[in-house]
């Protein structure tokens, strides 16, 4: 799929559906202690720039949402590559539980959506960096042979900023 990165509209689209289509990224808090992202489904509302994510109350991701402390979520597949900023809340939505509950997120809550450890985490997205390599394996080995004959850089695909409104 070819993106022009250059139209902001177009990769925050093309962001959007990747994330719908494989959901699987790290999140995790920005500032405060020193800690590592973690895997995370994402279930996405384009429409309010948000990103919903089951969890329990216990986890230490929960703990460590603060005042104050902006969340990230990478995101990668084959040729799209984006880390996304927001602020992060834990959140009690049944409304949204009962819409994305699934076979996959029930395997995690044997108790179903009445435990009482099940929460959500709703990440309000502020802005993405967003790298988008374009090339398949035959473009792919020509810009490295290309690069390594003639000493520059390859030209695998560009990086856009995106600001949700």
């Amino acid at each position: 799929m070819t993106t022009d990165i250059k139209d902001p509209a177009a990769v925050e689209r093309r962001l959007w559906d990747e994330i719908e289509k494989d959901q699987v990224g790290m999140l995790g808090v920005a500032g405060g202690a020193a800690h590592h992202l973690q895997p995370m489904t994402a279930f996405v509302e384009p429409a309010a720039n948000r990103l919903w994510f089951f969890t329990r109350n216990d986890t230490d991701l929960v703990r460590e949402i603060g005042p104050g402390h902006k969340a990230m979520f990478v995101f990668q597949q084959r040729d799209l590559r984006a880390c996304i900023g927001g602020h992060l809340t834990v959140t009690q939505d049944r409304e949204r539980m009962d819409r994305y509950w699934n076979a996959v997120v029930a395997a995690w809550y044997p108790e179903g959506k009445d435990d009482p450890s099940l929460t959500l985490l709703r990440l309000d997205c502020d802005d993405a960096q967003v790298w988008l390599s374009q090339v398949g394996p035959v473009r792919f080995a020509w810009e490295i042979a290309k690069a390594n004959a003639t000493g520059t850089t390859p030209d695998l695909g560009g990086r856009a900023e995106v600001r949700f409104t």
